[in-house]
């Protein structure tokens, strides 16, 4: 599966599928009926999980018991991963750094938006790396 993440139901959709994978968006239980009889006429599958935002932790569970789902990749910006990150869904970090710096003011990070103030940095044991062509290097990590 292509797993999106669309809280309020504003992505639009021309198909059931992306790069050949089908899509299951996760959505939150305000999503409108409309939007939700969108996804259906399209085939893309859904759950929806947690009230004002998603919960991701219920997300993953339904994910598991409706889907199969065992493991994923996240692939996305600093939101969705310090999401999963603050929810304690991480469990392995796999950085690949490419000869470009893009330091302009308002950039997120890598890991972003994490709101309890109480949640202390998390420790990595680094596991592997590698160089790759085009000096990319890609650094594997596992959470302490």
């Amino acid at each position: 599966y292509t797993i999106i993440v669309d809280t309020y139901g504003k992505l639009r959709w021309q198909e059931g599928e992306a790069d050949g994978y089908p899509l299951l968006c996760i959505v939150s239980e305000r999503v409108s009926e409309e939007y939700l009889e969108t996804l259906r006429t399209l085939g893309i599958s859904w759950i929806a999980a947690g009230t004002e935002r998603i919960d991701l932790p219920e997300a993953m569970e339904l994910l598991h018991e409706h889907f199969g789902v065992e493991r994923l990749a996240i692939v996305g910006g600093g939101h969705i991963c310090g999401g999963f990150l603050e929810a304690g869904l991480i469990d392995e970090v796999s950085i690949m750094v490419a000869p470009g710096i893009d330091g302009r003011k308002g950039q997120t990070a890598v890991f972003d938006g994490i709101s309890r103030m109480e949640c202390n940095p998390y420790k990595l044991k680094l596991e592997s790396v590698e160089q790759w062509e085009a000096d990319i290097v890609w650094l594997r990590y596992k959470i302490k």
